[in-house]
Parts: C-alpha cells; structure tokens; sequence
C-alpha cells in the first residue's frame, strides 16, 4: 500500500538531517493531497489499518492502568467511550457495562467480532447529527474519549462530539488528549489540535475538571510508537459525592 511506503520513507528520512528536510515536507504533502473527509477517512483507516500506535503496547498499558484505577476508585459500574476504534484498548479495561460508540462501520464490525462471546459490552454506528438521547438510553456513569478531540477537524463535528460526550455522563467525563491550539510545522490533515478545555468552561460549565494526569511517555522525539501528546483530564458534575 502506497502509504505505507510513505510511512516508511518517512521513518528512513528522520534517521537522515539532510534526507529529513528534504523527504519529511513531501510526506506530508503527500498525505494531504486531496479534499478531506473524516467519516471516509476512518472508514478506510480500519479496513486496512488500525487504531494507531497509541492503542498498542506501553502507551495502552499507560491508558489502562489509569482508567481502571479510577474506575475501581470511584465504583462506577457503566462507561460510554465515544471513539471505541478497534478495541484494542478496550481489551485492557476492566469494566462492568461498556458502550463503545464509533463513526466508522468497519470500526464497529471489528469490535463486534473480536466481543462476540463478551456480553458484557455493546458497539453501536456513532453520527453527530444523527444521534440524539433524549430518553437517557446510553447514560453511563462516565463517558470517555480517548485520542479522538485532535482528530475532530470539522468544527461542527467537535461540538456536536463535545456535547453528546458530556450529556452522556452522569457522574464523569474522562478525555484524553492534547489540549492546545499550537500546531505542528508539519500536520496530516486529519490532525487539529484544540484547547478543548475552552469549550468545557463556556458550554458545560457544572463539570469542573478534578484530575489531570500527565502522560507517562510524552511527546519529546516525536516517536509516535512509544510517545503521546495526550494527557488525562477527568472531570466530575457539580453535586457529585465521590
């Protein structure tokens, strides 16, 4: 497949100062030729790829063992999670009642498959405007987002993402991700980072955020295997007695 030739280039390049000025530039343009469309992106990211490295190895442990911590901690019993990709991650939760919710088909048909002797957790096709809960029927005691907030480059679709996340929450919210306007020299396309903590304070101002946890392996070499930019915000509803 082309882009992984691209990918791999790429990897060559940055080992090289002069190759990495010269190739590193191309790459992304390469990437990012062409009109962009989040809902076909994901669509062919999971039929021929993956969740993404961060969803793998130490920075998947890294999630799970905060996760689960509070989970434990706090005794919630349902969780939400608005972005459930291929449920890689998901293996490592320990949670009673799991609603994974996703934009993308193929997303959905994975999770299924690899839970399907798994009754404890349900995937439903996730659209932001097509998704309304007016009757409480995915209210969990926390919602979650996990590397999804920088991906949401529609700003329609970050708000529309942004409000059904908290409305889903009875009691938490728990987001994982950059939280920054800054951006890259260099940034694919499907990449727009946001301080989405900006949005939190005007819109839902009775969640007041109680925890952030700094990532254990940030982003310092820009080694996306084993590097995130992403940290933990928890944040609790006002009245809430934990």
């Amino acid at each position: 497949m082309i882009f992984d030739v691209m990918k791999k280039i790429k990897i060559f390049a940055k080992k090289n100062k002069v190759l990495n000025q010269i190739l590193v530039p191309v790459y992304y343009w390469f990437m990012n030729f062409g009109i962009f469309n989040i809902f076909t992106y994901w669509e062919k990211r999971y039929k021929h790829g993956n969740s993404g490295s961060g969803s793998f190895g130490k920075l998947a442990i890294f999630k799970a063992e905060v996760i689960n911590n509070f989970v434990e901690e706090k005794k919630i019993h349902s969780v939400l999670e608005f972005g459930c990709g291929d449920g890689n991650q998901l293996d490592l939760f320990n949670i009673k009642k799991y609603i994974g919710l996703d934009i993308s088909n193929k997303s959905i048909e994975l999770c299924i498959k690899k839970f399907n002797q798994d009754n404890k957790k349900s995937f439903f096709l996730y659209h932001p405007s097509c998704f309304i809960d007016n009757h409480d029927i995915f209210k969990s005691d926390a919602a979650l987002s996990l590397d999804v907030i920088y991906h949401l480059v529609n700003d329609e679709v970050f708000s529309r993402y942004m409000n059904d996340l908290f409305l889903c929450a009875n009691k938490y919210v728990i987001i994982y991700s950059s939280n920054t306007t800054s951006q890259e020299k260099y940034q694919l396309k499907h990449v727009l980072h946001r301080k989405f903590t900006d949005w939190i304070e005007t819109y839902a101002p009775d969640w007041k955020l109680i925890k952030i946890i700094h990532n254990k392996y940030p982003l310092k070499t820009y080694n996306f295997e084993d590097e995130s930019w992403s940290d933990f915000y928890i944040y609790e509803i006002s009245g809430t007695h934990s």
